[in-house]
């Protein structure tokens, strides 16, 4: 039996009964082409896991369930079409337009599929030579699927009939309207964009600013709100547009960290400050994790009520918030080892009381006249 004859006796029943017949072996050929394409994308993703490249296996990823829906799609629309035939009703052209329908779904779903799995592979460490920005890779991933969306809507909207022109027409028009109903909306959504152009911060980033009561470590950015994590594990939503009226500080990009602090000797080793601050320089430009080309100052800096202050000002070459507490306590360690070594004290709140003379001697006498 020819092609011919077997696609005219599947598609041309010749009885009540023939037809039943026709409809069984439409669907067991389904089956066993599902099954055979199955193996096949089994067979073919073990040989591209060999490979390096991640593109054929986003590809694979992505075509796999929309081809064992495109095989179920024709084998469903031939049994549907057949019974259309038969019936008097007369379905073909519905049929027909439902098949283009979902062939132009289930290619819209493939792409949008391919993007996401692409998004996934670009932001695996040692995808790409240069590190990818993931900020910048989830904006046009978002951007792609949104217009695959679009693209997708208008040509099932042309294929039924519909006239595309009209619709983008209406869509200006219904801009407007929408554009002052949802204002906010849309403000936070270009606010959304701005973030994505102007890379103030990114996916993993701390941030916090000085005008709201804003700090934490940024784990998503949406078109309308971005999730930011704080320190006591919360989760805090905030809309897009409050970024361009407020000031962010991004320090997770600090080059550096800074260790300021004032610290106090006794009155009694003045003599030896200068000693001290020689000591506590040379110690900081020795000192594996302070950085030497930056601003270093450690100097007599006042006389206070009860202590001589001088100051340490440097800059540590680590910028992560643990390490840089383990080398700040090292630092002052190794300035409390200076001063006791030269046999200062560090200094602590006192208070020296004057008594004028003949006060003295009424309490010294009244002190002798107890004892006795």
């Amino acid at each position: 039996m020819t092609q011919e004859k077997i696609v005219s006796w599947l598609t041309q029943p010749q009885d009540d009964y023939v037809w039943l017949t026709q409809v069984f072996v439409i669907i067991v050929l389904t089956l066993v082409a599902n099954l055979i394409v199955k193996q096949f994308l089994n067979h073919l993703e073990i040989q591209l896991l060999r490979t390096k490249n991640l593109w054929d296996d986003a590809l694979l990823k992505a075509a796999r369930r929309p081809i064992r829906f495109f095989i179920w799609m024709i084998g469903l629309s031939l049994t549907a079409e057949l019974t259309g035939r038969i019936s008097p009703i007369g379905a073909f052209e519905f049929i027909s337009s439902v098949r283009q329908v979902t062939v132009i779904i289930l290619l819209a779903w493939f792409l949008i599929r391919f993007i996401h799995e692409a998004e996934i592979n670009l932001m695996m460490p040692g995808a790409t030579r240069e590190p990818m920005d993931h900020t910048t890779v989830g904006a046009f991933a978002k951007l792609l699927r949104a217009s695959v969306f679009i693209t997708g809507a208008l040509v099932i909207l042309q294929s039924l009939g519909y006239s595309v022109s009209g619709v983008l027409a209406f869509g200006g028009i219904g801009g407007i309207a929408i554009g002052f109903a949802a204002k906010d909306l849309l403000a936070n959504f270009f606010g959304g964009l701005m973030v994505y152009l102007d890379r103030p911060f990114a996916v993993g980033d701390w941030i916090r600013s000085p005008d709201r009561d804003i700090e934490g470590t940024v784990e998503h950015i949406g078109w309308r709100t971005s999730r930011i994590r704080t320190f006591d594990k919360r989760p805090l939503y905030i809309p897009n547009s409050l970024f361009a009226s407020i000031s962010v500080e991004n320090p997770s990009r600090m080059s550096h960290r800074r260790i300021y602090e004032i610290i106090g000797i006794r009155y009694e080793d003045s003599a030896l400050m200068r000693t001290i601050i020689t000591d506590v320089k040379d110690m900081l430009k020795s000192h594996e994790e302070i950085d030497a080309t930056q601003t270093m100052i450690v100097n007599f800096n006042s006389c206070a009520p009860s202590t001589l202050d001088f100051f340490v000002y440097t800059f540590t070459k680590t910028t992560d918030w643990i390490k840089f507490h383990e080398v700040k306590q090292d630092v002052l360690l190794k300035i409390l080892a200076i001063v006791e070594g030269l046999g200062a004290e560090m200094a602590y709140p006192t208070s020296t009381i004057h008594l004028v003379e003949e006060f003295k001697e009424s309490l010294v006498s009244k002190i002798e006249s107890t004892e006795t």
